[in-house]
C-alpha cells in the first residue's frame, strides 16, 4: 500500500483512498465528488480528516494513508498505513453499537457518543497496512 499522491480517489472497486502521511506540510483538497457526493480531505503528518458534504466522517492524529475506504447502512471498511501508532476517528450512527476489527481480530464492542464519533487505536508503527472494519450490532 502507498499513499495517495493525488491526496483522494476513486478506485475501481467503487472505494476511496485518501491521505498521505509522509507530507510535512498540511495539503488539502475540496469538492471531489465521488458518489453523488462532495469530499474535502486535509492530510500532513499530523493529521488526516475527510468530509463529506460538510459532515465529518474521518480523522486520524497523527495522520495516516487510507486505501479503500467504504460505507455502508452496517458500517465502514477500509486498509490504514501510518508510521505512528494512531486515534482514528470514524463518523458513524448517533448512540449506537459497533463491533470493531482491528487486522482481522475484533477488539469488542463499542458504543457512538450523541455526537456519533467512534474513536480507535491502531497500532500502525512497523505494521504496514492494517485491516479496520466497524460493523453495527
Amino acid at each position: 500500500m502507498s499513499v495517495v499522491q493525488e491526496l483522494i480517489r476513486t478506485e475501481k472497486n467503487g472505494t476511496i483512498s485518501f491521505g498521505n502521511h509522509e507530507l510535512a506540510e498540511k495539503a488539502k483538497k475540496e469538492d471531489y465528488e465521488f458518489g453523488g457526493n462532495l469530499y474535502k480531505v486535509k492530510t500532513s503528518a499530523a493529521m488526516t480528516k475527510l468530509e463529506r458534504d460538510g459532515m465529518f466522517v474521518y480523522e486520524s492524529v497523527p495522520g495516516t494513508s487510507v486505501n479503500n475506504f467504504k460505507t455502508t447502512a452496517d458500517g465502514v471498511a477500509f486498509l490504514v498505513e501510518g508510521t505512528e501508532d494512531a486515534q482514528i476517528t470514524i463518523g458513524l450512527a448517533e448512540d449506537a453499537e459497533y463491533e470493531v476489527f482491528v487486522a482481522g481480530s475484533s477488539v469488542g464492542t463499542m458504543k457512538t457518543n450523541l455526537g456519533g464519533k467512534l474513536n480507535i487505536s491502531a497500532e500502525l508503527a512497523g505494521a504496514g497496512e492494517v485491516e479496520i472494519k466497524v460493523q453495527a450490532k
